[in-house]
């Protein structure tokens, strides 16, 4: 297969995959704590990861350790608590719309430290999808769901994406995608998360109730695929294309926590509808291009 159409597989793949992570969210916060979902999702991969781990710790790169630590906190841990905080106060449909903000962030990271450079092309492209965002968010006609501290919360959690993705793309490359999740979640993440639950007084206050088990399960269904298997394909796909073009799965992520949001009793308005049209339309405008790296 060649890299172009890997790459619009992956991100395909991923949009559904991510796309859906929101109300796995929201379904897992009907029975644990934000910080306990936050740690379960990361702790959960890091089991199911660990015999890879192990097997190949002979490709651990020592060298990089301080980079690979940084992309591990950056995208895999700090948000995973940061999107369960703020779903308590907003939307899952909402939580998907501002995570789209990433590839602003990618740009903005991307030159400050990386020395990334965009065409006109790819900035035109980013913002006609992100215009169709806006019509999204504000298409929703709840005024009650954009609370300033959340949102706060979930573009702190962006912007932690956008760091670690172009730190992969930058200094990881060379590690191959399946060992680099499986050393992030079960080498350097594995213990401070299992810190982290322990911490909210999971394991002394745990039974296994109807209620608890059917919680383990949208966590888990969040950890295994939302975060462990989304997270090796977001990083084949870093090796097959670019940052900024892996960074616009969060343009289409909307779209499929706004379908998951009307099947759990939100409702879609035309300006909603409209702002989707939008999106793919400045993801087909960018498709031309892709960031190159000095």
């Amino acid at each position: 297969m060649n890299a172009d159409k890997e790459k619009w597989i992956l991100l395909i793949t991923l949009t559904i995959i991510w796309g859906s992570s929101f109300i796995l969210i929201k379904k897992s916060l009907d029975h644990f704590t934000p910080y306990q979902v936050g740690a379960l999702r990361v702790l959960i991969a890091g089991i199911i990861l660990m015999p890879i781990a192990i097997s190949k710790y002979k490709l651990f790169p020592k060298k990089h350790l301080k980079w690979l630590i940084l992309a591990a906190f950056t995208g895999n841990f700090i948000p995973m608590f940061l999107f369960p905080i703020a779903e308590t106060e907003i939307s899952s449909s909402i939580a998907g719309i501002i995570n789209s903000m990433m590839p602003i962030f990618v740009i903005i990271v991307g030159t400050l430290f990386w020395k990334f450079e965009t065409t006109k092309r790819q900035m035109t492209g980013i913002f006609i999808s992100f215009t169709g965002v806006c019509l999204l968010a504000f298409g929703g006609g709840d005024d009650s769901t954009f609370k300033i501290f959340p949102i706060l919360l979930l573009l702190l959690a962006t912007l932690c994406y956008a760091i670690s993705t172009t730190t992969v793309k930058s200094k990881l490359m060379e590690v191959s995608s399946t060992v680099l999740s499986a050393f992030v979640f079960s080498f350097i993440l594995f213990l401070p998360s299992l810190i982290a639950l322990i911490s909210t007084g999971f394991v002394s206050t745990f039974t296994f109730s109807k209620e608890n088990m059917m919680g383990l399960m949208f966590v888990s269904l969040l950890s295994v695929f939302g975060t462990g298997l989304a997270m090796m394909m977001n990083y084949r796909l870093l090796k097959v294309s670019t940052p900024l073009f892996a960074s616009t799965v969060t343009l289409l992520m909307p779209i499929v926590a706004i379908i998951w949001g009307i099947l759990d009793g939100e409702k879609l308005t035309i300006l909603q509808f409209a702002g989707a049209s939008v999106i793919i339309a400045g993801l087909i405008f960018l498709r031309a291009k892709t960031v190159v790296q000095k």
